[in-house]
């Protein structure tokens, strides 16, 4: 048994930034329910002399002053984010706020490392910290541009956020050109602030601005490696391509349930089956199967350490890199059709109402009838009469139509109780199946009906995933949940300001409300500023994270929420599988301190790996549509002000689906500035403004592939065309881009329709895109629920 005293207790109580109550110090200290008065004493002594404060309901914290000097001589663990002005951040478990670390208190570790920091000072302006040590390195690879001068070399980091250059101490080959894509590997790390990495020379990727080059330069920057480590690899093989039968000893037997699976046309993976029956009350059961893949990865081995470092699969347009091994994540795991899998089911009771009136949850193992699509359903349904039918789904309509029913009225509860649906396009890359190269860059604009379909399948993920969250939280069960916090008042100014300048009627205080808030979205459904509307609001909310504590989610107005349906592409889905699969065989449940601090630690990971698998997919993206514009420099579209920032307006295409930065002195022969709200910018002399929302004509004038971006002029006039732009004024011209020819600058704009067939000026020819040039296309497709 641990003694009690001063210093000790206070040492548990610096361990934990919120109160704790009695019982839980004397479980830290390792105390018997005898030794609780001679706590109770130590607590009251310290309480007396200040260095405690005492709070309501038997709980305890360290009062501020102490608590400081307490953190001061600790240290913290962390990864470090760097800014390109060479200071950092360290978000830190046990600190209520990010720790500011300057330029010279890195000692050597760069951007994205894993550190130990101590703090220096904590003050008003936030805490301040210095690097103690560096405990992990993010990775050796740096991706960047190659320079030679005579005997000397170096890589230039793509990453501005990386210390360079990195000095190549062994000397290049003499064929290599200068100013190539290339990789280093890191050989010494620095060590003083003013010291740069050194290494040697991994590979010469080719020439920057090729989309192969500059995909696999965002994946070393980003430490994703495509390929699993053997390790994981062989244990995922190790269990073959069928489940041994064995493995269905103690398991519900689900054969007898088509469940089939419902996902995109491209859809890489299945992890969840889904089938319901109707009562002759009304009544519904519903049978939600998702792929067991806590059976095959077990904390401690390879596989797990290689998912939980991914924490995610990630989905580029011609490529997925999956979080496992495709022997599990594509094969054994996934939940093919006339295939046995196990998996583990959650079977719920609903009256006529769609209120649940009961539930449960047990390991089962199933095979899938089909492998159903959205358009295929929807056609089934008959909520898409254009999508092509699938025979499968064809003849499963009666049951599909329970289904239907079903997620209508769950999808109708959800709205009512306050669930807020915003309504943003994406942008969905089409590829050229031989070359890879760009095509097109297309809005992802569902048909109608098919979205339905995918409704469908959301709102039943939706109710397993809420209804595994309350038992959880009903058991008290330790688990990562999905917490996303209500918006913070300050970052609403911007959009209560647009508000007011639309005249759309919207109070601060209706923002914390989610039922109030998911009205006023419905209220403005038909508003022509609609999704800029719907994007400021989306910029003022918190990001969704994944958290020990169930902090309930916002958006979905749910008291409990957690991740259970996509263990093959989600960390935290694992870990929730692993907790339900503890309660359902009754193991005891481990809530020592350790094992608290892993799972934080793991809920951490899980949201920095996905913060870095959207950004990533987004720079991809982004990166794609950049190359695809390149060949049209010099057209004119028309686009929306989507966003005002420090150097100019963000315009919105439709057709192609891009963004175009119309620089401030692009904008026309007036001097622009952006005016403090940051929702227009004003010319000085003619007083004219330009506010989100507005419309204009943009002519392409450069690409910079590099930092994938599109730049802009705003078109005031287009002589030959005889078209007049009329300032920001609604603009009824559909503009968009398939002509491949370039006009040289200072020449007449050409303003071409895409889909219309137009008149090539140079031999009188009409052009239009060919179902045949379309079909030689790869489109992508990718969901996150």
């Amino acid at each position: 048994m641990t003694s009690i005293g001063r210093v000790t207790i206070a040492e548990v109580l610096a361990e934990h930034t919120r109160p704790l109550h009695i019982h839980e110090i004397a479980s830290r200290l390792g105390l018997t329910e005898g030794a609780y008065e001679p706590l109770r004493r130590v607590l009251d002594d310290l309480c007396w002399d200040g260095s405690v404060v005492a709070l309501p309901g038997q709980r305890f914290r360290l009062a501020r002053a102490r608590e400081e000097r307490e953190r001061r001589g600790r240290e913290h663990e962390g990864n470090l984010n760097v800014n390109p002005r060479g200071f950092g951040f360290v978000a830190v478990l046990d600190l209520p706020d990010d720790v500011y670390v300057p330029a010279e208190a890195m000692a050597g570790a760069l951007h994205g490392d894993t550190v130990a920091i101590r703090v220096v000072t904590t003050s008003r302006r936030g805490i301040e910290g210095e690097v103690v040590r560096v405990v992990k390195r993010k990775t050796k690879r740096v991706a960047g541009v190659l320079r030679k001068r005579g005997r000397s070399a170096w890589i230039e980091p793509d990453d501005s956020r990386l210390r360079g250059p990195i000095v190549l101490k062994s000397e290049p080959r003499m064929n290599l050109e200068d100013g190539m894509a290339a990789v280093a590997t890191i050989t010494r790390f620095p060590e003083m602030p003013d010291e740069n990495p050194e290494g040697v020379l991994e590979a010469v990727l080719g020439v920057p601005g090729d989309p192969n080059v500059e995909v696999a330069k965002v994946l070393v920057r980003e430490a994703i490696e495509e390929e699993h480590p053997p390790e994981a690899i062989a244990e995922a093989e190790a269990f073959g391509g069928d489940v041994p039968r064995e493995a269905l000893v103690g398991r519900e037997d689900l054969t007898h349930l088509p469940l089939p699976t419902i996902d995109p046309e491209d859809a890489r993976d299945h992890d969840d089956a889904v089938w319901a029956v109707r009562n002759e009350d009304g009544s519904y059961r519903v049978w939600i199967a998702i792929a067991d893949v806590s059976h095959y990865v077990r904390p401690g081995t390879a596989l797990d350490e290689a998912a939980m470092s991914r924490g995610n699969s990630i989905y580029l347009p011609d490529r997925a890199i999956p979080m496992l091994p495709r022997a599990l994540s594509a094969n054994l795991c996934s939940l093919v059709p006339n295939a046995t899998r196990l998996c583990m089911c959650v079977e719920i009771d609903l009256d006529a109402t769609a209120t649940v009136t009961g539930a449960r949850i047990f390991e089962g193992f199933m095979r899938s009838r089909a492998a159903l699509t959205y358009p295929g359903v929807a056609h089934a349904l008959g909520l898409a009469k254009h999508a092509v039918p699938d025979p499968d789904a064809e003849a499963m309509r009666e049951d599909l139509e329970v289904l239907w029913e079903l997620s209508r009225q769950l999808r109708a509860r959800r709205m009512r109780r306050g669930a807020l649906d915003f309504d943003l396009p994406e942008a969905k890359v089409v590829l050229d199946l031989e070359t890879g190269a760009p095509i097109d860059v297309e809005k992802r604009a569902h048909d109608p009906g098919v979205k339905k379909a995918y409704e469908l399948i959301e709102e039943l993920m939706l109710l397993a995933n809420e209804t595994v969250a309350r038992e959880l939280v009903t058991r008290n069960a330790p688990a990562i949940f999905r917490v996303h916090a209500p918006p913070n008042p300050e970052r609403l100014e911007r959009f209560i300001t647009m508000c007011e300048t639309l005249d759309v009627g919207f109070e601060l205080e209706d923002a914390s409300d989610p039922k109030k808030l998911s009205t006023f979205l419905k209220g403005i459904t038909n508003h022509p500023h609609k999704q800029v509307l719907h994007s400021l609001l989306l910029r003022a909310m918190k990001q969704a994270v994944y958290d020990v504590n169930n902090g309930g989610h916002f958006g979905l107005a749910s008291t409990a929420y957690l991740h259970f349906t996509s263990p093959i592409r989600r960390y935290p889905d694992l870990v929730v599988h692993r907790a339900v699969r503890a309660l359902l065989q009754n193991e005891r449940i481990d809530t020592s301190p350790e094992a608290e601090e892993k799972l934080k630690s793991a809920a951490m990971t899980a949201s920095d790996c996905e913060r870095r698998g959207m950004d990533i997919e987004r720079e991809v993206v982004d990166l794609y549509r950049a190359l695809y514009m390149r060949s049209h420099i010099g057209e004119v579209f028309e686009g929306t002000v989507t966003a005002v920032v420090g150097t100019g307006l963000f315009v919105a295409i439709n057709n192609p689906f891009v963004d175009v930065l119309v620089r401030l002195d692009a904008l026309g022969p007036d001097g622009y500035e952006v005016d403090e709200s940051s929702l227009a910018v004003t010319g000085v002399r003619s007083g004219e403004q330009i506010k989100l929302g507005d419309t204009m004509l943009v002519q392409i004038e450069d690409v910079a592939v590099l930092r994938r971006s599109i730049y802009g002029r705003r078109v005031i006039e287009v002589d030959e065309e005889g078209v007049t732009e009329q300032r920001t004024r609604k603009v009824r011209r559909r503009a968009s881009t398939n002509a491949p020819d370039k006009p040289s600058r200072g020449k007449t704009a050409k303003v071409s329709t895409k889909g219309r067939a137009t008149r090539d000026r140079t031999n009188g020819a009409k052009t239009k895109k060919t179902k045949s040039s379309a079909s030689k296309t790869k489109k992508t497709k990718k969901t996150r629920r």
